[in-house]
C-alpha cells in the first residue's frame, strides 16, 4: 500500500488555476462550508471532468419534429 504524503501545517495542495482560494471545510454537524459558490464548483466540473456514469451508457437522443 501507498504512504500517504503528509502536508506540512501550512502547506496548501496543488490545485487548478480556477479553483485557487478554495477552503473547504466540515462543521461538527457534518456540513461543508465553502470559499466558493456551490454553482461555481458544479460549473467547473461540469468543463473539465469526464462524467464516467454518463459514457458508459448509450443514451437515445429525442427527435425533435
Amino acid at each position: 500500500m501507498k504512504k500517504k504524503r503528509k502536508l506540512k501545517e501550512h502547506e496548501q495542495p496543488q490545485v487548478h488555476e480556477k479553483l485557487k482560494g478554495l477552503d473547504l471545510k466540515i462543521d461538527k454537524f457534518g456540513e461543508i462550508k465553502s470559499s466558493f459558490n456551490i454553482d461555481q464548483i458544479n460549473q467547473f466540473l461540469n468543463e473539465n471532468v469526464k462524467d464516467k456514469k454518463l459514457s458508459d451508457q448509450d443514451i437515445p437522443h429525442k427527435k425533435t419534429k
